[in-house]
Protein backbone atom coordinates (compact mmCIF):
# COMPACT_ATOMS: atom_id res chain seq x y z
CA UNK A 1 0.00 0.00 0.00
CA UNK A 2 1.41 3.34 -0.55
CA UNK A 3 1.65 6.68 1.16
CA UNK A 4 -1.65 8.22 -0.91
CA UNK A 5 -4.12 5.10 -0.02
CA UNK A 6 -2.81 4.64 3.56
CA UNK A 7 -3.83 7.98 4.27
CA UNK A 8 -7.47 6.81 2.56
CA UNK A 9 -7.52 3.89 4.44
CA UNK A 10 -7.79 6.44 7.55
CA UNK A 11 -9.97 8.80 6.78
CA UNK A 12 -6.97 11.34 5.64
CA UNK A 13 -7.20 13.27 2.33
CA UNK A 14 -4.03 13.21 0.84
CA UNK A 15 -2.17 16.41 0.22
CA UNK A 16 1.64 17.12 -0.68
CA UNK A 17 2.61 17.86 3.10
CA UNK A 18 0.43 14.97 4.63
CA UNK A 19 1.77 12.52 2.13
CA UNK A 20 5.78 13.73 2.66
CA UNK A 21 4.94 14.22 6.19
CA UNK A 22 3.37 10.48 6.48
CA UNK A 23 6.11 9.09 4.32
CA UNK A 24 8.91 10.72 5.89
CA UNK A 25 7.22 8.91 9.87
CA UNK A 26 7.18 5.47 7.99
CA UNK A 27 10.49 5.39 5.99
CA UNK A 28 12.27 7.25 9.12
CA UNK A 29 11.66 4.48 12.39
CA UNK A 30 13.68 7.20 14.39
CA UNK A 31 10.53 8.35 15.98
CA UNK A 32 11.27 11.93 15.06
CA UNK A 33 10.00 15.17 16.64
CA UNK A 34 8.37 18.34 15.00
CA UNK A 35 11.81 19.74 13.47
CA UNK A 36 13.27 16.75 12.75
CA UNK A 37 10.47 16.07 10.27
CA UNK A 38 10.37 19.82 9.32
CA UNK A 39 14.07 20.25 8.78
CA UNK A 40 14.56 17.01 6.63
CA UNK A 41 11.23 17.96 4.45
CA UNK A 42 11.95 21.93 3.98
CA UNK A 43 14.55 22.26 1.26
CA UNK A 44 12.11 19.47 -1.06
CA UNK A 45 8.94 21.46 0.27
CA UNK A 46 10.03 25.29 0.55
CA UNK A 47 6.33 26.42 1.38
CA UNK A 48 6.06 23.73 4.34
CA UNK A 49 6.53 25.26 7.91
CA UNK A 50 6.53 24.06 11.70
CA UNK A 51 3.08 25.03 11.85
CA UNK A 52 1.77 22.44 9.05
CA UNK A 53 3.71 19.77 10.46
CA UNK A 54 2.49 20.27 14.01
CA UNK A 55 -1.58 20.06 12.52
CA UNK A 56 -0.33 17.64 10.04
CA UNK A 57 0.31 15.31 12.89
CA UNK A 58 -1.82 16.03 15.01
CA UNK A 59 -4.55 15.04 12.11
CA UNK A 60 -3.01 11.48 12.03
CA UNK A 61 -2.81 11.23 15.74
CA UNK A 62 -6.59 12.29 15.58
CA UNK A 63 -7.13 9.46 12.80
CA UNK A 64 -5.05 6.80 14.36
CA UNK A 65 -2.46 6.89 11.70
CA UNK A 66 0.06 8.18 13.75
CA UNK A 67 1.24 7.81 17.35
CA UNK A 68 2.58 10.81 19.48
CA UNK A 69 4.99 9.58 22.43
CA UNK A 70 5.67 11.41 25.24
CA UNK A 71 8.89 9.12 26.71
CA UNK A 72 10.95 12.54 26.31
CA UNK A 73 10.02 15.44 28.57
CA UNK A 74 12.14 18.09 26.25
CA UNK A 75 9.95 16.95 23.06
CA UNK A 76 6.99 15.35 21.90
CA UNK A 77 8.14 12.53 19.27
CA UNK A 78 5.80 10.75 16.77
CA UNK A 79 5.78 7.01 15.45
CA UNK A 80 3.92 6.16 12.41
CA UNK A 81 4.51 2.15 13.68
CA UNK A 82 0.79 2.07 15.17
CA UNK A 83 0.82 -1.60 15.88
CA UNK A 84 1.01 -2.12 19.89
CA UNK A 85 4.30 -1.93 20.63
CA UNK A 86 6.89 -0.49 24.03
CA UNK A 87 9.11 1.99 23.75
CA UNK A 88 12.83 2.04 25.34
CA UNK A 89 14.85 5.27 25.30
CA UNK A 90 18.54 4.94 25.90
CA UNK A 91 19.08 7.65 28.91
CA UNK A 92 22.82 8.00 26.84
CA UNK A 93 22.06 8.73 23.60
CA UNK A 94 18.48 9.37 23.45
CA UNK A 95 17.87 6.88 20.98
CA UNK A 96 14.17 5.53 21.05
CA UNK A 97 13.58 1.93 20.39
CA UNK A 98 10.35 -0.04 19.08
CA UNK A 99 9.80 -3.19 21.49
CA UNK A 100 7.68 -5.83 20.75
CA UNK A 101 4.54 -6.26 22.99
CA UNK A 102 1.85 -9.23 23.79
CA UNK A 103 -1.10 -8.36 21.82
CA UNK A 104 -2.91 -9.94 24.89
CA UNK A 105 -2.00 -8.27 28.10
CA UNK A 106 -3.27 -9.51 31.28
CA UNK A 107 -3.50 -6.18 32.85
CA UNK A 108 -5.33 -4.48 30.32
CA UNK A 109 -7.63 -7.47 30.83
CA UNK A 110 -8.44 -7.61 34.26
CA UNK A 111 -9.47 -3.72 33.36
CA UNK A 112 -11.65 -4.93 30.49
CA UNK A 113 -13.58 -7.70 33.39
CA UNK A 114 -13.90 -4.67 35.95
CA UNK A 115 -15.89 -2.59 33.21
CA UNK A 116 -13.06 -0.26 31.92
CA UNK A 117 -12.90 0.17 28.09
CA UNK A 118 -8.91 0.61 27.73
CA UNK A 119 -8.27 3.01 24.11
CA UNK A 120 -4.78 3.32 24.37
CA UNK A 121 -1.55 1.69 25.88
CA UNK A 122 1.81 3.70 26.74
CA UNK A 123 4.46 1.58 28.07
CA UNK A 124 7.10 3.39 27.94
CA UNK A 125 11.29 2.29 29.23
CA UNK A 126 14.02 4.09 29.92
CA UNK A 127 18.37 2.78 30.91
CA UNK A 128 21.09 2.51 28.57
CA UNK A 129 20.92 1.05 25.06
CA UNK A 130 23.35 -1.98 23.83
CA UNK A 131 25.60 0.19 22.17
CA UNK A 132 26.29 2.39 24.43
CA UNK A 133 26.63 -0.04 27.62
CA UNK A 134 29.58 -1.27 24.95
CA UNK A 135 30.60 1.98 24.81
CA UNK A 136 31.28 2.14 28.70
CA UNK A 137 32.36 -1.24 29.11
CA UNK A 138 35.50 -0.59 26.82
Amino acid sequence: MNVYEYLISYNIKPSVQRIAIMDYLLKHKTHPCIDEIYMALCKEIPTLSKTTVYNTLKLFIEHGAARMLTIDERNACFDGDTSVHAHFQCKACGKIYDLPMEMKDPEVEKLAQNGFITEETHLYYKGICPECSKENQN
